[in-house]
């Protein structure tokens, strides 16, 4: 069987994921069968030229007609599109995978998780960092006990491209259509990646704090000559901090910002336990930083081998991959569990839980008080 794959969004979600929709064939022959089959946008001319250059043989400037024609559909628009197209979807018994964060609001999630527990077909949250080798590889070390009893968790995305006030305004920069800032666009991928490695030895967040902070309230909309139209509210934050109780007893401290001069792209996460520590680091996304009881420092391990998750497929050892491969390996495990009929992981109910953790915070800043998750 042949899997139709119908894609919302052309952009760069859109031009990620058709990438390792390409690539599947040639490195994971055992993926499904799939087609590129229809390519969802608004613009006409725009949408011809993506899908004939991400190789789909459709196009539709209406996503409920794409629905009727495909096997799967992938959810990749802006955050205010996910929750209608998505549950959709799983009401006509199509598979989904939707970009993080699940939605703009907890509602919306809520209708999402609900919609994805009622329909008999997979439907994940793409939150691709959970597919890096050397983080998989890093779950392995706390699962088998290697760092003892989890005590800490810290993490931070630092970005910089809205250093500049007259950088142009985009619709991440408004609150009905992304719901927030950095915290979303970047703390959903950082909450995700500390439950997916410690959420099962610290057990759930019982309360959170954060502060949420925007430093250039309006931004400039450029005409094609390079001109300026107009300024637009920016009515999100630019960057956020939390902290985090967990029921064991553990905490956390979580950052982002967009705002961090000379951080391009800089996701890390630091997991501290009673025998030992672990520090990763998107940049250097190949290599995961090792302390070990009775080690003096930190070790360095190159997650290149082929015994490491999903590098069989790939280079000899300690030829490295990079941050388009897991995308790579996020669709193949969707796509395997679509054919398979199987579970997928970040399921919309973990997106649901990010996004409970997303409203906590903004909850805590509001009130400048601790809150609680429930």
């Amino acid at each position: 069987m042949t899997l139709n794959i119908g894609v919302l969004g052309y952009r760069f979600m859109g031009k990620a994921h058709s990438n390792a929709l390409a690539r599947l064939p040639m490195f994971f022959p055992d993926a499904p069968d799939i087609e590129r089959h229809t390519l969802v946008g608004r613009d006409e001319e725009a949408l011809a030229d993506a899908a004939e250059r991400f190789g789909f043989s459709h196009t539709a400037t209406d996503w409920e007609d794409a629905i009727d024609e495909v096997d799967v559909f992938y959810n990749l628009g802006p955050n205010h599109v996910h929750a209608e197209p998505s549950i959709a979807a799983l009401e006509a018994g199509v598979p989904v995978l939707c970009e993080k964060p699940l939605a703009p609001t907890l509602d919306e999630a809520a209708a999402m998780r609900d919609a994805a527990a009622d329909a008999d077909v997979p439907a994940g949250t793409a939150f691709n960092y959970r597919f890096v080798p050397a983080i998989r590889y890093a779950k392995g070390l706390i699962e088998d006990g290697e760092l003892g009893e989890i005590r800490q968790v810290r993490g931070r995305y630092l970005q910089d491209w809205l250093v500049d006030p007259e950088a142009p305004w985009a619709w991440r920069l408004d609150g009905d259509m992304a719901g927030s800032g950095a915290l979303g666009d970047l703390g959903a991928h950082t909450l995700d990646l500390a439950d997916f490695l410690v959420g099962d030895e610290v057990g759930g967040v019982d309360r959170v704090s954060g502060h949420l902070q925007t430093f250039v309230n309006e931004r400039p909309v450029y005409d094609e000559d390079g001109a300026v139209e107009e300024y637009r509210d920016v009515t999100v934050d630019d960057a956020y901090t939390a902290q985090v109780a967990y029921d064991s007893g553990a905490i956390g401290s979580f950052e982002a910002t967009r705002f961090a001069e000379g951080h391009k792209n800089d996701h890390t996460i630091e997991i501290h336990g009673s025998k030992g520590s672990l520090k990763f680091s998107l940049e250097r996304l190949n290599e995961l930083e090792v302390l070990r009881e009775g080690d003096r420092g930190y070790q360095t391990v190159l997650v290149t081998d082929e015994t490491d998750p999903y590098v069989d497929h790939w280079w000899p050892p300690g030829h490295v991959i990079g941050w388009e491969h897991t995308f790579v390996h996020e669709n193949y495990d969707f796509l395997s569990a679509v054919a398979e009929g199987g579970a997928f992981e970040p399921s919309f109910e973990q997106g649901y839980a990010v996004q409970k953790l997303l409203d906590a915070v903004v909850r805590a800043d509001e009130r400048g008080e601790w809150v609680s998750v429930e």
